[in-house]
């Protein structure tokens, strides 16, 4: 049966990340993750978790200065890149989260990636018992973003030789850019390390658009994916509103 997490970044956004944590818990989440959570102290968000014993699965390295979308492919700011990866581990250790998702930033070319693994490198060495994440994100929301088309992660990860990087698989983005969600979710599952969701063209909860996502979580079970799939949506309205997937979801 596919579990879902709640991505803070996009639900509750307008309440503090402890009482988001909270809320989460209450609307039957089995885990929570995250975009930027550094403004909380970890403490607190740490104390939240553990009220309705809820894991958090992820948060995201800073993206930079404004107009930037990540750091860690950007060749001349190796120096900020690896000092957003080594905050973020320190936030996560605090906390107890077991996985960062290192944001690559608007590059391209070959010197972008050898830039980008090079970064890579770093953050799994510093962090062997954390998981990496690397996104491709679609253009249409991520301008001149670096990654952009799952081969092109599955590529990475390979290069890279990190038993502790995996790909963060967001059927929204992938939908978008590719096509074939179901087919490159079989093929990438091996390099996969978390899934996430929303209805596409649109991005809001995963029950309406060209994304029929029971085949998807028919699929994630036949496949024994044991992890929550994250909700990553835009929520039109109170959260607690848009919840109505989650319930008939769950009772699949």
């Amino acid at each position: 049966m596919t579990r879902f997490s709640a991505n803070l970044g996009f639900l509750w956004a307008e309440l503090p990340l402890p009482d988001a944590i909270a809320a989460a818990g209450r609307a039957g989440f089995a885990a929570v993750e995250c975009h930027w959570p550094y403004s909380t102290p970890p403490a607190e968000v740490r104390a939240a978790l553990e009220t309705p014993g809820l894991p958090m699965l992820g948060l995201n390295t800073l993206r930079g200065q404004p107009g930037e979308n990540g750091l860690a492919a950007l060749p001349g700011r190796e120096d900020d890149a690896r000092a957003a990866i080594d905050q973020a581990i320190a936030y996560a250790q605090k906390i107890g989260c077991g996985a960062i998702h290192v944001m690559a930033g608007r590059a391209e070319g070959p010197l972008a990636e050898e830039t980008f693994l090079r970064n890579l490198d770093h953050a799994c060495r510093a962090a062997p018992d954390m998981t990496m994440l690397i996104e491709p994100l679609n253009h249409r929301d991520a301008p001149d973003y670096f990654l952009t088309q799952s081969d092109q992660a599955a590529a990475l990860i390979e290069r890279a030789g990190h038993a502790n990087l995996r790909m963060m698989f967001d059927c929204y983005h992938v939908q978008i850019t590719e096509g074939e969600v179901a087919r490159r979710l079989r093929t990438h599952l091996p390099l996969i390390g978390h899934v996430q969701i929303a209805s596409v063209p649109d991005r809001g909860a995963p029950d309406h658009g060209l994304l029929d996502y029971g085949p998807i979580y028919e699929l994630l079970d036949d496949l024994n994916w044991q992890r929550p799939v994250g909700a990553e949506y835009r929520p039109i309205g109170p959260t607690d509103d848009t919840l109505s997937w989650l319930a008939a979801a769950s009772l699949r």
